[in-house]
């Protein structure tokens, strides 16, 4: 594998270079834009996935239970090939639950988390014979009535809202006021009606923050949360079958981030895997990811249309933007915007370099998918590869946005 400097950014060692053009997946990115038929597309490795899974596997105890949370990419391929890796599945949706559904994966290994779930969704959920985690006393009503209209005792975990956040988290989505999960306090009143319920009380889910490159604070979070657990086991109408901790586990994406440490987090997880098989014995331990697993697998790749000047600045024009990646253009979660690592994939070995910004195609300065980089020196037709977007690209992306063709996707 080739590494990649960038100026700043960390640099990205699992792609190759062949004839100045960037590999992914045995496919140079000239190669995937032929088959694109001239549109923008996304490309992901399933290689780089299966990596990442086996660097988990190697450092985590083997009871913990690793899980991929669909919402970062629910590609059906993708998610199938993920599914051959991981031990269950989480999804957000009705249409995530049917794409999971369609693997291999055993149902009480998927799991359906998410507020203000619909009503046919939970009869889909109940049907399949999921894990549903509520997120309300209302919504364990709702659950209820449900089943006991359809004749079916549903598996059904509260995910908790904890009195902690993950410090120095991406997303903050715990601690506090908060849409997701019952907040701690309120639980044991909430598991007492269970006992009375047409419900399988199955466990807890606790995840308090995502995209966290500090061990230290994973480790002080997944310790916390299996705490609680065993705080709220005592009030529990049946045995803790599953604690899902959730993952908040990052990848650097801006510069002078630094990848995250995973050795320490998974001797912590060795002595707290031990501490859980004694105090709840019937527990899976679950680890719940999506960015991780996937994130740095993936490229998002554009072409240039057009080169301009404007008083002295540089600006490549191309044929994707905000419309097909958000996040790259700083609009989804950024509060002061910050360059993902981009280059040009088809001029990978390059010495001439210039300054330039890259822009898309849309009627607004919103439109931005690299502000001001050191870039080799492009011109029109070249391709602008940016990386580390295997997550929350392609469906986090407001496709339809002043009517552009949508991005193709390629899992190779």
């Amino acid at each position: 594998m080739s590494t990649i400097e960038f100026d700043r950014h960390s640099p990205i060692t699992c792609f190759d270079v062949q004839n100045n053009d960037l590999v992914i997946g045995g496919h140079t990115v000239s190669e995937l834009a032929t088959r694109a038929d001239g549109l923008a597309f996304y490309a992901y490795d399933r290689s780089i996935m299966a990596q990442k899974v086996a660097q988990l596997r190697e450092h985590f105890p083997r009871s913990v239970k690793l899980h991929f949370a669909i919402k970062a990419n629910p590609m059906p391929e993708l998610v199938a090939h993920m599914a051959s890796l991981v031990d269950g599945l989480d999804v957000a949706s009705g249409r995530e639950l049917e794409v999971a559904a369609a693997t291999q994966t055993p149902r009480h290994e998927i799991s359906f988390a998410g507020p203000g779930k619909q009503t046919d969704e939970l009869r889909l959920a109940i049907t399949k014979g999921i894990v549903i985690n509520c997120e309300s006393a209302t919504e364990l009503e709702r659950i209820d009535g449900l089943a006991a209209d359809m004749g079916f005792r549903p598996k059904v975990a509260l995910r908790v809202n904890p009195d902690f956040q993950l410090q120095n988290s991406g997303m903050k989505m715990a601690g506090g006021p908060q849409q997701f999960g019952i907040d701690a306090e309120q639980v044991p009143a909430v598991l007492s009606t269970m006992q009375y319920m047409h419900l399988d009380f199955h466990g807890f889910h606790i995840f308090s923050g995502s995209q966290n490159l500090r061990a230290d604070a994973i480790i002080e979070s997944q310790n916390k949360a299996c705490e609680l657990a065993v705080r709220l086991a005592r009030f529990a109408p049946s045995p803790v079958r599953m604690l899902n901790i959730g993952g908040g586990l990052g990848v650097p994406y801006f510069p002078n981030e630094t990848p995250l440490d995973i050795e320490p987090i998974g001797a912590s997880l060795n002595t707290l895997s031990a501490a859980m098989q004694q105090q709840l014995p019937q527990a899976d331990l679950v680890v719940e990811l999506g960015r991780y697993l996937v994130a740095e697998s993936g490229i998002y790749v554009c072409r240039i249309t057009d080169k301009k000047v404007s008083r002295g600045q540089i600006f490549l024009i191309c044929n994707g933007g905000l419309h097909h990646h958000l996040a790259a253009s700083g609009n989804f979660g950024q509060v002061l915007r910050k360059n993902y690592p981009v280059a040009i994939g088809t001029k990978m070995q390059a010495t001439s370099t210039a300054t330039a910004s890259v822009v898309g195609p849309l009627c607004t300065p919103l439109d931005l998918l690299a502000a001001k980089m050191t870039l080799a020196e492009a011109d029109i037709d070249d391709l602008v590869v940016v990386f580390q977007s295997g997550a929350y690209g392609y469906t986090a992306s407001p496709q339809y946005f002043l009517s552009h063709p949508a991005p193709r996707e390629f899992l190779v």
